[in-house]
């Protein structure tokens, strides 16, 4: 071998062993760089392993949370000594049959069967007074003594009627014609009944016949009450001259008055004459009684009229005055009914109830309520059985609010 080629095998030598050495290098370099990036790796997921875990566990407490204020939510509780000092009482939903009324304003009105008028039916001139208002008055008593030229001319003509009808009773058929005596007889009846007309009446005509004096043909004549009662309008004053038809005065018996109601169509469906009706008037509530049902819509309301008679002892009601009238309708049906302060109204205006569990917790229960008469309340939305709070409902709803309750979100 010659001394190029050793050169050449020595120089090729030393860079295969340099390669190698290299290749070793990048192979442990590249060992390395993956094995920190799988600890970093592995450091990450464990990081977030543990963060994960502290979610868990923050779930785990705002479960907790949850929980505790679900429990916060479950009403009010009270032990009895509570209950009893607040008067609270519950009672068992139960369906029962309860008489339906009707609720609606009415007005007292006169009873226009008891009532009547004392008018002139000609014209005249007021001479005297008998009677006042507010007087009672009875059947057939002295009003007003009125004095009419009219009057005087019919009596008159009375006068000389019955003069001659007397003339010719006397005479008889056999004496006078027949055409005399029906004439005489027929002029008699028509001049008594002409002063009839004009305000006197049966008894005050034979009392100026049988004294047969033509000064008691003056004109003068006295209105009598047609009935007992009181003397509830007198308009009228002494020497005033009154026209034929003018009302002098209007006597009514107040011992029982009308209440003028209005229903609806279909309310007056379940009205039957004779049934009951209380009238609250203040303080007081009357008896009465339903005797009329009009049989005309009126067009403007849509409502139809419901008349009722009502005892008035002791003078209490007067015509004009407003009262309230409830209405005992021809029907029943079974319903779930509460005393009417055991419904409340919650915060957002819904109508609500309390009611109880076996734990001696309450808490309120929203309903629907189909109407309140005579203090009781028809409910529904709630099942039959349930424990509902009749007494003390006004307590709990105070404690609610301090609580913070809120219904919706139970």
């Amino acid at each position: 071998m010659n001394k190029f080629n050793t050169i050449f095998l020595i120089t090729l030598l030393t860079l295969s062993s340099a390669q190698t050495i290299h290749a070793s290098e990048d192979d442990h370099d590249h060992k390395t760089a993956h094995t920190e990036e799988d600890h970093d790796t592995h450091e990450e997921d464990g990081d977030a392993h543990e963060e994960d875990h502290d979610t868990h566990e923050n779930d785990g407490k705002k479960h907790e949370k949850g929980g505790d204020a679900h429990e916060e939510e479950e009403g009010i509780h009270l032990t009895a000594a509570q209950q009893k000092a607040a008067g609270i009482t519950t009672t068992p939903l139960q369906l029962t049959n309860i008489d339906l009324s009707i609720s609606a304003p009415g007005e007292i009105t006169l009873n226009a069967y008891a009532t009547s008028q004392a008018v002139s039916l000609i014209n005249a001139q007021v001479v005297k007074r008998h009677a006042k208002l507010g007087d009672l008055v009875s059947t057939g008593q002295p009003l007003v003594t009125l004095s009419s030229v009219e009057m005087a001319q019919a009596q008159g003509d009375l006068l000389v009627a019955a003069r001659e009808w007397t003339r010719v009773r006397k005479l008889g058929q056999k004496v006078v014609s027949a055409a005399r005596y029906i004439q005489a007889k027929v002029n008699n009846e028509q001049a008594r009944a002409k002063v009839q007309a004009y305000g006197m009446n049966q008894q005050q005509v034979e009392v100026m016949l049988k004294a047969g004096n033509n000064r008691l043909a003056n004109g003068r004549f006295q209105l009598l009450a047609l009935q007992g009662g009181t003397v509830i309008q007198d308009q009228f004053t002494l020497g005033e001259v009154v026209n034929a038809g003018q009302m002098l005065f209007k006597i009514s018996d107040e011992t029982k008055l009308w209440v003028n109601t209005r229903l609806t169509a279909k309310q007056v469906t379940d009205v039957q004459i004779g049934a009951t009706a209380n009238i609250k008037f203040g303080k007081k509530t009357l008896k009465g009684t339903v005797i009329q049902r009009h049989h005309s819509l009126d067009e403007s309301t849509r409502t139809i009229g419901i008349r009722i008679e009502v005892a008035n002892p002791d003078d209490v009601l007067h015509p004009g005055v407003f009262v309230d009238v409830n209405i005992a309708a021809n029907n029943a049906e079974k319903v779930l009914s509460v005393p009417a302060d055991a419904v409340l109204r919650s915060p957002d205006g819904d109508w609500m109830v309390f009611v109880e569990h076996e734990d001696n917790q309450f808490e309120p229960k929203e309903i629907n309520v189909l109407r309140t008469n005579n203090g009781v309340t028809v409910i529904d939305g709630i099942d039959a059985g349930t424990r509902v709070v009749t007494h003390g409902a006004f307590f709990l709803q105070s404690e609610l609010a301090k609580s913070g309750f809120n219904i919706h979100n139970h």
